[in-house]
Formats: structure tokens, C-alpha cells, sequence
């Protein structure tokens, strides 16, 4: 079985098992738009559910709008809590994650985690575009796997997927993707919080830059197995 055909038994695999009760977060990248692109062709249906936390790229919503256009997907898009924002930019400012590590996470908790919290309520089960070649962190994730964080079954049906896997497929199939993956943006977040990278850099390395430390930086809401 090839790559693209273990990729729709495990998304199968999910529906059988959950139903309406497992959904597709999606941020619009590159994997992402791959997994609405496999579930449009092979007529799954799936609910996908996306955050808007405020400070997207422009180019994130164009391509949001072109799946919205392309596809009879439900596709639910999540806000943060406008009362939190609020609060919090109050407290820390509009531009808080740049002052510490601390204030960062507090931001994607904001932004990021609780909307996830509020779009995976009353689900049991979701699917990501996640790849182990990704990052050292996402190394040790399965195809299937228990989220202690969300409490649900976790589906990473792109798992052994390379980048080159990826862009093989989107090219192949024409599939609608971020204008910012042409311009060296391998994994896009909130438009403050990424840049470009250059080349030899790690995929991951435009998100959160400014920090400095040894690891590259998750937002909280992937968190990889501990290893035993």
C-alpha cells in the first residue's frame, strides 16, 4: 500500500470508527490543504473546523476563501473569545509575544488553544496534518495515537509523508495552497509570529525566531508522546 492509499484507509478508518464525532483542524498549509484535497476527491465526509485567531496573513484567507468556493466540505471557522483578547491586550499589549516566552504561550492559549478547546467540543476524535519530518518534537508521533492534552483519539494520517510527498501531490492534483509556502514560508502561524526562512534553515525556524532556544517552539497544541 502506497503512501496515499494508507493515507485514506486511515482517514476511513476514522470515520468508520467516530462518524460525525471526528473532525479535520486545518490551518490552511501545505499538508492541510492536501488532506481537504484527498477528502474532496474520495467524497469523505468530514467536518473541518479552522481557527481564525485575528492576526492571520492575508494569504491564509485567500486560500481559506478558495477552499470555502472549491469544495461542499463544512468548514467552520473558530474566533478566540473577544472578551480574553481584550484582557489580555489591556494587560501585556498588542505585540506581547515578542516580550517574553511566557507572554508568547499566553497569547496562542488565547488565540489558539481555547478556540481549539470550544471547536473540538463534543468531538472524539480529530485528524491533523502533522508529519514526523517536520520537527525533532512531532519525531516520536504515531499515525494513531491517544491526545492527553484534548482528551480525544488523535489521527496524523500524513505521518510518514515528506515535504517532497506533499508538494508532489499538491502540483499533481492542482490544489489550492498558500501564496506564502512560494515565498520560503514552509509552515505559516499568525502573521507577526513567522517569517521566511533561509536555506539550510529547519522548516519550523520561521515561527517564533526571536526565541532563543536549543528546540523549535510549539504554540501547545501538538505535544509529542513522552518517551519511555
Amino acid at each position: 500500500m502506497d503512501k496515499l492509499e494508507q493515507t485514506v484507509a486511515w482517514l476511513k478508518q476514522g470515520l468508520d470508527a467516530y462518524g460525525q464525532d471526528i473532525v479535520l483542524a486545518s490551518s490552511f498549509g501545505a499538508e492541510d490543504v492536501v488532506l481537504l484535497d484527498i477528502l474532496h476527491q474520495q467524497g469523505l465526509d468530514m467536518r473541518v473546523i479552522s481557527l481564525d485567531t485575528g492576526r492571520l496573513p492575508q494569504e491564509t484567507y485567500d486560500v481559506m476563501d478558495k477552499w470555502r468556493k472549491k469544495t461542499r466540505l463544512r468548514i467552520d471557522i473558530y474566533f478566540p473569545d473577544a472578551s480574553d483578547v481584550e484582557a489580555m491586550v489591556k494587560q501585556d499589549g498588542v505585540n506581547l509575544f515578542y516580550d517574553s516566552i511566557e507572554k508568547r504561550k499566553l497569547c496562542c492559549h488565547v488565540r489558539k488553544i481555547l478556540p481549539l478547546k470550544r471547536a473540538l467540543s463534543g468531538a472524539k476524535a480529530w485528524v491533523t496534518g502533522l508529519r514526523q519530518e517536520q520537527a525533532d518534537s512531532r519525531a516520536d508521533m504515531q499515525a494513531i495515537e491517544d491526545d492527553k492534552v484534548f482528551g480525544l483519539k488523535k489521527f496524523n494520517p500524513l505521518i510518514m509523508w515528506t515535504a517532497q510527498d506533499v508538494w508532489d501531490y499538491i502540483q499533481s492534483n492542482d490544489v489550492p495552497y498558500n501564496a506564502l509556502h512560494d515565498q520560503f514560508y514552509p509552515s505559516i502561524g499568525c502573521a507577526p509570529c513567522t517569517r521566511a526562512i533561509a536555506v539550510g534553515e529547519d522548516p519550523r525556524a520561521g515561527r517564533w525566531w526571536w526565541e532563543q532556544d536549543d528546540a523549535v517552539a510549539e504554540c501547545g497544541l501538538h505535544v509529542s508522546p513522552i518517551k519511555k
